[in-house]
Parts: C-alpha cells; sequence; structure tokens
C-alpha cells in the first residue's frame, strides 16, 4: 500500500508534511471521525486528499464555495488526479454523466454543495458508490453561532445514514469552541473520534490597530515602512478603485479587484499580483479565497471588519512563508457608528424577505414549486430598481434568504463552456457521413480535445474552435447549440455573470418557512461578534495576539512581543529602566570610578544592552567621561 508520504511526493511534490497534517492523516486512515482546525494557509486539503489517494472508492467532498470548488479540481485534474464538481446551476443530465462516472468510472473526488445531497437523485445515486471518505470543508457552517451558516449544512448527517461505514473528517479555519462542539454533535461524530487543532498564534505575525483621522496619509506610511507585497482590503468596490488610483498617483504599483470584474479582468490582476507585478491588490473580501502567496509582508484594514472570524481568516494572508509580516487596521472614530448602523440593515425584517423573495419569483417568472436548483443571471442593481428598492437593502436580504437556505447567490461566478458527445463513435460517424456540413466542424472538436468528449465533459474554448476552423466564434457557438438540439452533445455555454438560484423549488409567500427563533439568534451573535471586534480594535493595553486566542477558545499567557500594543508596552518598559540605570550608573560612579565591567557587575541589570547604551549616551552627553585607566567618572 501507499505511503502517505509517497503519495505527497508523487501528486504534491513534497517531501514532509507540514505540522499536525501526518497526524491527521493518520487517524482519517485508522477510520476515526476527525475534526482537523487548522488556520487559513495551513494546508487543510491535504489532510484528505491524501488519505484518499490511499483509500479504494470515491472521497466526496462538501464544501459551500463554487469558485473554491472549482479551483480544487482544476488543482486536483493538473496533478492527474481524477476529479469533478456537482453543484447548483448544472442540467439534470450534466449532473447524471457525473454521478455514473464516479459509480463506473475513475473519479476518485467529488466535490459538491451542500445543497445537493439532500437530493432524492443524489441519495440514490450514493448508493452505488464505493465511497472512501466524508470531507465537509468549511464545516464552521454547521453551526447558526459560526459566522457564516448554510441550513443545508444541518442534513449532512443525513448522508451517514446510506453510507454508515465511512469515516467523516470535518475541517475549517476559524471555529469558536461552541462551533466546534457544534460541528461534532451535528455531524453526528463516532465514538473515539479525533480532535487536531493548531495554535491560533501566528509568531511572525505582528497586529496592529491605528485610530486615524487621515486614513489614507497611514496607508502611505504603513505601505512605505513595510516593502514587499500587500493586500488593502476596503468595504466597496468604489473604495477599492478610488483607493488603488489614490495609491498609483503617489508612486506605487496597485490595481483594485472585486466580484463585479469580469473573469478574466479577475484572473489577469490576480496573475499580476501572484506574480509580483503588481505590488498592492486593493480589494474587497472577495479577493483571497484559495489563493496561497506565501510573501505577503503586509494586510491592510481601511475599515474594520464585521467579526474577529472573517479578519483573522484575512490577516492571515500575511506572512505565510513564516517571515515577518504584518497585519493593520486603519480605522476613523466614525468607522464604529457605521458598523453598528450597518447592522440593523444587515438584519431585514420577516416581512422585507418575503417582500424580496416574492419579488424574485416575479423577476424570474417562476411558478410555485419549480425552480428547484435552477440558476439565473443576477444583476442586484437593475433588480433593486425594477421593484424600486434599495439596493444595498436587498443584498442584506438576499444574504438572510441564503442564510435560511431558499437561494444562493454567488456574486463572482465563472463557470466555462463545457461540451459532452452523448452518443458513441459508431452513431457519431453516422451522423457525420449524413451531414457533411458538421463533419469538420465535428473533426475540429476531436481533434483539440480527443475521446475525453465521449467520457464526460471538458472545458472547450469557442475561440479555439474559431481559430482552427478559419471561422468566427458566433458560428461556433450556433453550430455548438444545433448538435445540442439534435441531442448529439451537452453544450454548456460559459456563465461569467452573478449567478442567483433557487435551492428549494419556489414557494408561495405565505407558506414561506423562515425560522423566526434562528433570525433573531443569529442577529445577537452578529452583536456579541460586533462587540468583539469592536474591544479589539479599541484594546490599547492588551496583547492583540492573546485576545485573539482567548476568543477562539485557547488559553496562553505568553505574549507575543511582537504587535502594537507589546511593542508600546516594551518602549515603557525600556524609558522606565533607562531612567532608573541613568540614576544607578551616576550614584557608583559619583562614589568610586569603575570599570564598565564592574559597573555591570554592581548593578546586574535585567535588560543588559539597554543599560550599555545609557552609558554610551551619558557618555556622548559628556555626562561620564573615562579616566587614564578607561574607569568611569563623571564629566
Amino acid at each position: 500500500m501507499n505511503s502517505p508520504q509517497s503519495i505527497l511526493k508523487q501528486y504534491w511534490g513534497y517531501d514532509q508534511f507540514r505540522t499536525l497534517q501526518e497526524d491527521i492523516i493518520n487517524a482519517v486512515l485508522e477510520g476515526s471521525d476527525t475534526l482537523a482546525l487548522l488556520p487559513t494557509g495551513g494546508g487543510k486539503s491535504i489532510c484528505f486528499q491524501v488519505p484518499a489517494m490511499i483509500k479504494e472508492g470515491v472521497c466526496i467532498v462538501v464544501t459551500p464555495l463554487i469558485a473554491l470548488m472549482k479551483d480544487q479540481v482544476e488543482q486536483l485534474k493538473k496533478r492527474g488526479i481524477s476529479a469533478t464538481a456537482i453543484y447548483s446551476g448544472l442540467s439534470k443530465k450534466e449532473i447524471d454523466i457525473k454521478l455514473d462516472n464516479c459509480i463506473y468510472g475513475e473519479t476518485k473526488f467529488l466535490y459538491v454543495s451542500p445543497e445537493r445531497l439532500k437530493t432524492d437523485l443524489f441519495k440514490e445515486r450514493l448508493k452505488k458508490m464505493k465511497v472512501s471518505l466524508l470531507a465537509v470543508d468549511e464545516s464552521h457552517c454547521i453551526s447558526q453561532w459560526g459566522y457564516d451558516f448554510r441550513p443545508a449544512y444541518l442534513e449532512i448527517a443525513e448522508i451517514r445514514e446510506v453510507i454508515p461505514e465511512v469515516n467523516i473528517i470535518a475541517l475549517t479555519a476559524t471555529a469558536i469552541p461552541v462551533v466546534q462542539k457544534d460541528i461534532v454533535e451535528k455531524l453526528k461524530f463516532f465514538d473515539g473520534h479525533k480532535h487536531f487543532q493548531k495554535s491560533f498564534a501566528r509568531a511572525n505575525l505582528s497586529y496592529a490597530v491605528r485610530k486615524e483621522e487621515d486614513k489614507e496619509r497611514k496607508l502611505l506610511e504603513v505601505l512605505k515602512s513595510v516593502p514587499g507585497t500587500a493586500i488593502v482590503y476596503a468595504r466597496t468596490r468604489k473604495k477599492t478603485k478610488e483607493v488603488a488610483a489614490f495609491l498609483l498617483k503617489r508612486g506605487f504599483s496597485a490595481d483594485y479587484y472585486h466580484a463585479g470584474l469580469s473573469h478574466e479582468e479577475r484572473v489577469l490582476k490576480q496573475d499580476n499580483w501572484i506574480k509580483n507585478k503588481t505590488r498592492i491588490i486593493v480589494a474587497t473580501n472577495a479577493f483571497g479565497m484559495g489563493i496561497d502567496k506565501p510573501d505577503v509582508r503586509v494586510v491592510v484594514h481601511m475599515d474594520i471588519p464585521d467579526n474577529l472570524e472573517s479578519y483573522y481568516q484575512e490577516a492571515g494572508r500575511a506572512g505565510r512563508d513564516e517571515k515577518k509580516a504584518f497585519a493593520v487596521i486603519i480605522y476613523h472614530k466614525l468607522d464604529i457608528e457605521m458598523l453598528k448602523e450597518r447592522l440593523n440593515q444587515e438584519h431585514p425584517s420577516v416581512d422585507y424577505l418575503k417582500q424580496v423573495y416574492q419579488a424574485l419569483a416575479n423577476y424570474y417568472k417562476l411558478a410555485v414549486g419549480s425552480g428547484e436548483f435552477q440558476g439565473f443571471d443576477f444583476d442586484v442593481h437593475e433588480f433593486a430598481e425594477q421593484y424600486n428598492l434599495n439596493h444595498l437593502e436587498v443584498f442584506y436580504g438576499l444574504k438572510k434568504l441564503e442564510e435560511e437556505g431558499l437561494i444562493q447567490l454567488n456574486e463572482s461566478f465563472h463557470s466555462p463552456s463545457q461540451v459532452h458527445i452523448c452518443v458513441d463513435n459508431n452513431e457519431l460517424y453516422k451522423f457525420q457521413i449524413a451531414n457533411s456540413t458538421f463533419d469538420a466542424f465535428i473533426k475540429a472538436m476531436l481533434r483539440l480535445y480527443g475521446g475525453e468528449l465521449f467520457n464526460g465533459f471538458v472545458t472547450i474554448s469557442e475561440i479555439q474552435i474559431a481559430k482552427l476552423l478559419a471561422t468566427s466564434v458566433n458560428n461556433v457557438q450556433a453550430g455548438l447549440r444545433k448538435l445540442a438540439d439534435l441531442e448529439l452533445i451537452i453544450y454548456d455555454e460559459k456563465k461569467d455573470k452573478p449567478q442567483l438560484i433557487f435551492t428549494t423549488p419556489r414557494q408561495n409567500v405565505k407558506d414561506l418557512r423562515l425560522n423566526t427563533a434562528r433570525l433573531k439568534n443569529r442577529e445577537k451573535m452578529a452583536i456579541e461578534k460586533l462587540e468583539a471586534i469592536i474591544n479589539y480594535v479599541n484594546a490599547d493595553h492588551r496583547c492583540r495576539t492573546l485576545m485573539l486566542l482567548e476568543y477562539f477558545g485557547e488559553v496562553s499567557y505568553d505574549k507575543c512581543g511582537v504587535c502594537d500594543v507589546c511593542v508600546a508596552e516594551k518602549r515603557k518598559n525600556h524609558a522606565q529602566n533607562e531612567t532608573k540605570y541613568h540614576q544607578q550608573i551616576r550614584h557608583l560612579v559619583e562614589e568610586e570610578a569603575l570599570t564598565i565591567d564592574e559597573v555591570v557587575e554592581q548593578i546586574n541589570p535585567k535588560e543588559q544592552e539597554v543599560f550599555l547604551d545609557v552609558i554610551r549616551e551619558m557618555v556622548d552627553a559628556g555626562e561620564l567621561k573615562y579616566d587614564e585607566k578607561w574607569r568611569l567618572v563623571l564629566g
């Protein structure tokens, strides 16, 4: 049997595991249910991917993030590992083929959204699959006390009844103790389960908070004093553009990034930053997920983050190479009031949620009982304008409907065109003979993408096909649509606009299932999380690392020594010691001439370097001088 080390080397090219990875992998291989808490950049995916490569069968990976799901599938494919993803918005035929490949084919990893698990189709196909492992990523989503709750996560445990012999690994970067308890209980961990938690402390990361009247001026100071790659987080898309323009005018290499850009723009800006062609990326929190750039030297937040969980994740993108790095929050006194005001907007009334839900049903002309797992292009501004609603209030309403498991909103959605030939070779050949106008077209596709088109969905480029055939992209799209109409292929056209998906059949608004008690609890929790982040930014006497550790339920009494509070305390102590040393030195030398060694021996200072600096400063100032025997005497 392959060992974890040999799999790691063969597919990932690493010689050794990071802290805790090997322990977690061994627990999974032993068959234990396992909870793994590894901070951002800690290599969570390795913890389930390596044991799944050793075990026989398909590893089912549950994750709510479509972008991350697609990214991991592509990364596995690049390593020669067969992986696929099923999420809301795919056609029934496409899902059928992907599930068949998991049952009868060579698929090793099946990524699914939590909403997909509860469908009858998935549960029936699951019975036929040989499942090796169930991995639940972003597992904090299972708890209403988590910062990113998803009701569909509560139903994951139901599929354990279909595959009772399969063990589970739950992974997250940030979970407070009550959330950790929730994960274990709601995923129905078996007795003897294992729990691994890497310390939330980051010895190389210096946290700082700056309360400023002029935030942009302070940002310039930070970026001038800390050379190297930087991320600057801003709350709004407009603000990212403004701050990037401000930095460019002052000679910095900077660009902006947000979910409203096209896929091509996002990829280009991200690549330029990763390759150090752009030093500073100014972004909304849409940036950073799935990006592993180890040499980020500073992460700056130009606004107070919503909560300490998201702040810890975003700040943690600095210094993954374990070299000195900085995480800085720059805020204005009015920012706290704005945060409190926004909290009210983020928790709209039940009546408002019903109004938005009804407007969505009207907007897409959905009948009651229809629309489950259908995806639609969605523009929040256009929608809000049509129904005379405030777009920001609509956005927060949509987020609450998402938390209630009724819809899903993917703001930065990109799905490239995919094709699958759904007839066999012989039938396709007969079609080509009978329809000569399509012959060159089909040959071009086979030449570019080969026999894989018969096995499953293959990502294609209409531009590439058009170049080979010396025709227009429009002609290629028209040809693909025609072949799809004739049921020779399935053509899933590129999507690059935000997608809104109904994750349950459209309901009559009078019968809309909204958990009012849970909505109230979520609002109460949001208030507590807001108070925690406000306490964090206002604190000027407690080590910031200790505050974060305490929040995440980790007990430590060792100050980090590198945050702004610890550094200020050191300076204060140095100043006090300097005054004390100055008095002690002067008192000794007044009584008799002494060498430096004799002075040090008699006073025995705790901070010897500071003590020697004081002597040098006293000599430079003429307060002390050396006699002919190199003894210190008063000047």
